[in-house]
């Protein structure tokens, strides 16, 4: 088989995965890795105040704030957890394409509806599937192809970016774009929204959490992409039956309820259209919220979910009541949001590490090299192990690492390493819990972002970035 693709590829990242630069003050405002800026952004009262949609923006003034590039640094967020850099998918890509020009990355304002960036993702990959088509490059690749017909488009789309490239091919006023388009390859894109979504608003009203979710609730709350990413399932638990998530209910939570409604809209008219072929990843194994309850405007989430039968009927148990399903996820969409009608293909592994995983690598190198026999071939199996670690711990405090999946101590390897590479440590005791799962207690000696690792003598690898804040909020602490 060859080991180049002629095709144009298209990287599209997830919600927070670009760069954003404010062009008023003149300093990016997302996607710096550094523990200053960490710090800042999370810990000071005004620290996320520039991400905040402000009233021109939500009338349609996108001038402020320019996307400049994808990640290329590690970076954290509450309830999102960490968020791995694009630069391995990127420079697998470069080196499956016949020249590097055939990669396009899109940055985008993932603060904005999906519909504009969509409309922008339209306009820059037709320019760029005719820029290739015009290549030298291309011409040569294309006499050595099995295929010899000229070069389509070919997304690799992470979390939300699936569903601005969806929209892109449906909504964004190119008719022949779909068309021109071989594929897309989606990685964790949450096709029915996620009950992380839900836990982000309530941030200001929910139980007492610590300082950076209620900065994120805030900017959240302004945010169109947000509510665009709220669940669309059978989510909400109301006494004896489960229900949608309606405009009141998100108004309760601290959403906006007209953006709420707008996002309602937004997916009725994509969905109205023929989605283009796509080749859903999805991570598994991760605890992942499901479901909800709202008691007094406070979000309570479950790793559960709840399902229909063929006739779109809950199915319950022989008591009358919902039949509780734990599908799990990968920490952020659970497996079935992240499915459309395709077959999935599932890799155990956290949201934010998805695009980074080595397995999904080695799946998108497949995919670009148009391997028909693992494309479409049947569902494979979902073996692996899961990680659940705190999204954010103080230093020197003693927190719980739970690895699940295995009650073998022997067959796993942990590690945790500061994401610059100061620190390290590789040892761990671990008992076996109540539940069969692995457990350790474990400190950091410093504020600072850390990747935990935990490797399956078998084969499969989950990350997660967790960060250490200072117990002191003080400026001299940071």
């Amino acid at each position: 088989m060859p080991r180049i693709t002629h095709d144009a590829i298209v990287i599209v990242p997830g919600i927070m995965g670009s760069e954003l630069y404010d062009t008023g003050a003149r300093t990016v405002i997302w996607g710096i890795g550094t523990m200053r800026w960490l710090t800042e952004a999370w810990l000071r009262p005004k620290g996320l105040a520039s991400l905040h949609v402000t009233p021109d923006e939500r009338m349609g003034d996108y001038s402020r704030v320019q996307p400049r590039r994808l990640l290329q640094t590690p970076v954290w967020s509450p309830f999102l957890r960490g968020i791995e850099p694009y630069t391995k998918l990127v420079a697998l890509a470069e080196n499956t394409a016949a020249h590097r020009d055939a990669v396009m990355t899109f940055p985008y304002d993932w603060r904005l509806p999906i519909t504009v960036n969509a409309r922008r993702l339209a306009e820059e990959s037709r320019s760029h599937l005719q820029n290739w088509l015009a290549h030298p490059a291309q011409t040569a690749a294309r006499r050595e192809a099995i295929e010899e017909r000229p070069a389509r488009l070919v997304f690799i789309a992470h979390s939300m970016g699936g569903l601005v490239t969806n929209a892109a091919l449906t909504l964004g006023g190119d008719s022949d774009l779909a068309s021109d388009t071989r594929g897309i390859l989606t990685l964790g894109t949450p096709f029915q929204g996620s009950v992380v979504a839900a836990n982000i608003l309530n941030g200001l009203q929910g139980a007492p959490l610590p300082m950076p979710h209620s900065r994120l609730a805030a900017a959240a709350a302004t945010m169109p992409a947000v509510h665009e990413l709220l669940p669309r399932f059978l989510c909400l638990e109301d006494g004896q039956d489960v229900r949608r998530l309606a405009p009141a209910d998100v108004q309760e939570i601290g959403g906006d309820k007209e953006l709420f409604t707008r996002a309602q809209d937004f997916y009725t008219a994509l969905y109205a259209q023929p989605l283009p072929n796509q080749q859903p990843v999805v991570g598994v194994r991760q605890d992942t919220a499901q479901s909800l309850t709202i008691t007094q405007g406070v979000v309570r989430a479950s790793d559960y979910c709840f399902v229909t039968n063929a006739d779109r009927e809950l199915i319950r148990d022989s008591a009358g009541a919902p039949r509780r399903m734990p599908l799990w996820g990968d920490g952020t969409v659970h497996r079935l949001s992240a499915a459309v009608s395709t077959p999935t293909i599932p890799v155990p592994a956290q949201h934010g590490a998805l695009a980074n995983n080595k397995r999904a690598l080695l799946l998108v190198e497949d995919f670009l090299l148009d391997h028909d026999a693992l494309i479409r071939g049947p569902e494979q199996g979902d073996d692996g192990i899961g990680l659940n670690v705190p999204d954010f711990v103080t230093p020197n405090s003693t927190w719980e690492c739970v690895i699940t999946g295995t009650d073998d101590p022997a067959a796993v390897e942990c590690s945790i390493a500061a994401a610059d590479g100061s620190w390290t440590r590789e040892q761990f005791s671990f008992d076996v819990d109540c539940d069969e799962r692995l457990s350790t207690r474990i400190s950091l000696p410093d504020v600072g972002l850390y990747r935990v690792t935990v490797k399956a003598d078998y084969g499969p690898e989950v990350t997660q970035l967790i960060f250490a804040g200072p117990d002191d909020l003080s400026p001299e602490s940071y």
